[in-house]
């Protein structure tokens, strides 16, 4: 990501604000990226972009609040300028996208400078049962920058690790079961997973329409927020509900069971957490429980009949020469085990093969219990209690990296919302050990303001009573 400054005839007096923020962002790529190999594909156009909305902005012309920053997007989102993978080289030496998604271009709408793409996990993790979040044949291995032998997280690995290590304040990221949640909770940033529809799903390598949204992953709420409202076309000012600290009008569930109880010092942190909404005047109600979300195998069964289906579509969409099919990528995976199939296999794209179609008997009651168990034990919790929003601890601490025998999770906040289709928002709530944890809001369909609100305040507080979340050290943990 090379600097090339300006010469004192390319720009008009003054401040360049674009500009300079560019090029502080690619010092820092070339300082921390050979350490946490977050960014994979820096966007070379980028202070061409940065001169051109500097001069908007001499003219008078300010597209909005996120005129001239830089955003960083996943490697599963089109950009018509720069090369989308997914993380497989079976698609790294294809032309990029015709078209950038539709989120693409309302950030360069609103005046975004696409800084670059960040690494992910391979096919957003769903490709092998033993895969190690944060890994790709493309883009390599992404660390955590607060612990270097440690995950990442996944699948949006890259983005929550840019913005933790001070890469970009704003990422995009994409979730279809803890993808966005995961990865900010390990590397301490905000990760807005939105209702699924909010934002257009066009242009988005996928896994399953049901479950799958973008999302914003940032260092604090409002800029979550903020990039909501853009990525989501603006109907909706989310950056209204950053409103202050007080909750006193809504009260919170606080589910136990099986989503606390596996990292002590994630409970101890959470607990904490727990007090802090207390003292913004929130009215918690305590030792609930949600019904489980169903067996795993209701949750494959939909992942794998949609896979096959939207990737072929989405594949369709990408310039001729490349794989059309699954079983294209599975054959491609096949010639190229030696660095595809290094480290895990590719069983998930095998099983999605094998499925008979959306209008397969066993897709649709899959679909329906699946899609049940998510929304009555959400709703039906809510409603029993007459709760605004639940808090949950987010993700277990980020674990050791093994290639080898794969991700090591020990517990996640995901699994219910990601059945409904509804959002998760992800707050850095303290370090356990020196490694950072979250906790997550929940709620119905289309409760995204009222999470922000939550979140606000509790980020607020936290910062009045702890100073500002602890910067990443870029060490190894011991």
């Amino acid at each position: 990501m090379s600097s090339t400054r300006q010469g004192p005839g390319d720009v008009s007096p003054g401040p360049r604000p674009a500009i300079v923020t560019v090029e502080k962002l690619q010092a820092r790529y070339a300082e921390v990226n050979p350490l946490v190999n977050a960014v994979c594909t820096p966007n070379p156009a980028a202070l061409t972009d940065a001169a051109r909305l500097d001069t908007e902005r001499d003219d008078g012309r300010v597209r909005g609040p996120l005129h001239g920053l830089a955003v960083l997007v996943k490697d599963n989102i089109d950009t018509a300028d720069l090369p989308t993978t997914a993380g497989s080289l079976a698609l790294a030496d294809q032309p990029p996208p015709p078209h950038d998604a539709p989120l693409v271009r309302r950030l360069r709408e609103a005046g975004c400078i696409v800084l670059g793409k960040t690494n992910l996990s391979e096919w957003a993790n769903f490709r092998g049962s033993a895969s190690s979040s944060g890994w790709s044949a493309y883009g390599g291995l992404t660390r955590n920058p607060y612990a270097l032998n440690r995950s990442a997280g996944g699948s949006s690995s890259g983005s929550g690790a840019a913005v933790a290590a001070g890469m970009a304040d704003l990422a995009i990221g994409t979730e279809t079961n803890g993808s966005i949640v995961c990865p900010a909770a390990l590397n301490g940033v905000v990760g807005l997973k939105p209702t699924v529809g909010l934002i257009p799903q066009q242009g988005i390598v996928p896994i399953s329409h049901s479950q799958d949204t973008a999302g914003p992953m940032t260092r604090t709420v409002s800029q979550a927020a903020a990039l909501l409202t853009v990525l989501t076309g603006g109907a909706t000012d989310y950056l209204q509900s950053c409103r202050g600290e007080d909750l006193s009008d809504l009260r919170i569930g606080v589910p136990r069971g099986p989503l606390w109880g596996y990292s002590i010092g994630l409970d101890r942190v959470s607990e904490e957490a727990l007090e802090l909404l207390s003292q913004c005047g929130a009215t918690l109600v305590d030792h609930l429980s949600l019904p489980s979300p169903g067996g795993d195998e209701d949750q494959l069964h939909v992942l794998s009949h949609e896979l096959k289906v939207d990737l072929t579509a989405y594949l369709a969409t990408r310039k001729p020469g490349g794989p059309r099919t699954l079983a294209e990528l599975i054959a491609f995976n096949q010639q190229h085990a030696d660095v595809e199939l290094r480290y895990f296999g590719q069983e998930l794209f095998e099983r999605a093969e094998g499925t008979e179609g959306l209008d397969s008997p066993v897709y649709v009651a899959a679909r329906l219990s699946a899609l049940r168990a998510g929304r009555d034990g959400i709703d039906g919790l809510l409603r029993e209690k007459q709760l605004d929003a639940l808090v949950m601890p987010s993700y277990s601490p980020a674990w050791t990296i093994d290639l080898i025998n794969g991700d090591h999770v020990l517990g996640s906040s995901s699994s219910h919302a990601a059945l409904a289709g509804y959002p998760l928002l992800s707050v850095p709530s303290g370090l356990v050990e020196g490694l950072p944890v979250g906790i997550t809001f929940s709620g119905t369909g289309r409760s995204d303001a009222t999470l922000i609100r939550l979140a606000h305040a509790f980020e607020t507080a936290r910062i009045k009573a702890h100073g500002p979340f602890p910067t990443p050290e870029f060490r190894q943990w011991v």
